[in-house]
């Protein structure tokens, strides 16, 4: 899943949002993946090549609750 934020700021704590004259270019994006650990782990190079500035985390997650569309 990929999120575009409508505003944020970095660390020069500088607010970035949308105005049209800033054409968007450095807004907050959220990229999420959700797998098993060891096949996030094997992208970790990956991502790190491609990651030039920013931050990147990565959280374990207890699921709740998961339904899926029924086969047709």
């Amino acid at each position: 899943m990929v999120l575009r934020g409508v505003a944020g700021y970095g660390r020069s704590s500088h607010i970035h949002t949308t105005k049209i004259l800033r054409l968007s270019q450095d807004l907050p994006m959220l990229i999420e993946i959700v797998d098993r650990a060891e096949k996030v782990e094997a992208l970790r190079s990956q991502i790190e090549s491609l990651v030039h500035e920013g931050l990147v985390t990565a959280e374990r997650v207890e699921i709740w609750l998961y339904r899926g569309r029924a086969a047709e």
